[in-house]
């Protein structure tokens, strides 16, 4: 029996020990409490409450005009309904960025008054001390390198990350950097899968890959991508397990039609 299915609750502890007993750690977004749910009901390990809610949710060109408010709202919802994953909230843009202390108080928000259990934040060897300090506050960091979505105009796009030499060196140098200062797993987005593997195979912390190839620790995906529900663009790294905009779209029609036409309700659906 895997570490995970032996324990009802997923935390730090048991993620590093998936590390040591080379058990892979499933992650999905989650943002809602239906879905959290299902989710959780299903035995994922790690959801987390990821500020792509502000494109697959809220509907904005990226992730940037998501607020701490908009985040603690969507991680409270996820938190209800979840009775063993670990819930992570991620840090909006500029939640961090200001100073040290403000970072501290607003990851704090995340486990006072969302009851997530932990938080995610992105950056390299800049938000060491960030992640440091919010670690020594006794909240658990999940790090975030690579294509760092809210870096999206500095680095020129959503293009994958660490290709070069030098470019690959910096983010090794930044994991290593990070796992130091306190961080219980990092989040490697779009980088080769020969650079991933290499990351993974240096640390004593759990990587979990979003186009980080197959040797990464643990895989994480947009549950909205995942389940075809977001179709505005695909990645290359998303698989789609579900359909769920075609079906969703044929269910809708189908009520439409039946409504108009008089067929629904119908004596099964009534009361008589």
């Amino acid at each position: 029996m895997s570490t995970q299915g032996k324990l009802n609750k997923i935390t730090t502890a048991v993620i590093r020990e998936m590390k040591k007993k080379k058990e892979k750690v499933a992650m999905l977004t989650a943002y809602d409490y239906g879905t959290a749910a299902i989710m959780d009901e299903a035995g994922i390990d790690i959801m987390l409450v990821g500020d792509s809610l502000g494109m697959v949710v809220l509907g904005y060109e990226s992730t940037l005009p998501v607020t701490m408010e908009d985040m603690i709202h969507h991680t409270k919802a996820v938190c209800r309904g979840t009775k063993r994953a670990m819930v992570l909230g991620d840090m909006p843009f500029m939640s961090y960025q200001v100073s040290v202390e403000e970072a501290v108080r607003n990851a704090g928000r995340f486990l006072q008054e969302a009851g997530a259990h932990g938080v995610k934040l992105e950056g390299g060897r800049e938000v060491a001390e960030v992640t440091r300090r919010i670690a020594s506050a006794g909240i658990p960091v999940m790090a975030h390198l690579g294509l760092t979505p809210q870096s999206v105009h500095q680095l020129g796009g959503y293009k994958v990350q660490g290709k070069g030499d030098a470019a690959a060196k910096r983010i090794m140098e930044d994991a290593r950097i990070l796992e130091e200062a306190g961080a219980f797993a990092v989040v490697l987005e779009c980088v080769p899968a020969l650079l991933a593997k290499e990351i993974t195979d240096s640390l004593t912390i759990s990587t979990i890959g979003i186009g980080g190839g197959v040797h990464c620790d643990g895989q994480v995906l947009v549950v909205n991508d995942m389940l075809g529900i977001f179709d505005r663009f695909t990645p290359k790294f998303v698989k789609k397990y579900a359909n769920m905009n075609v079906q969703m779209k044929a269910a809708v029609t189908q009520y439409i039609d039946e409504v108009r036409m008089g067929q629904f309700p119908d004596d099964a659906h009534s009361f008589l």
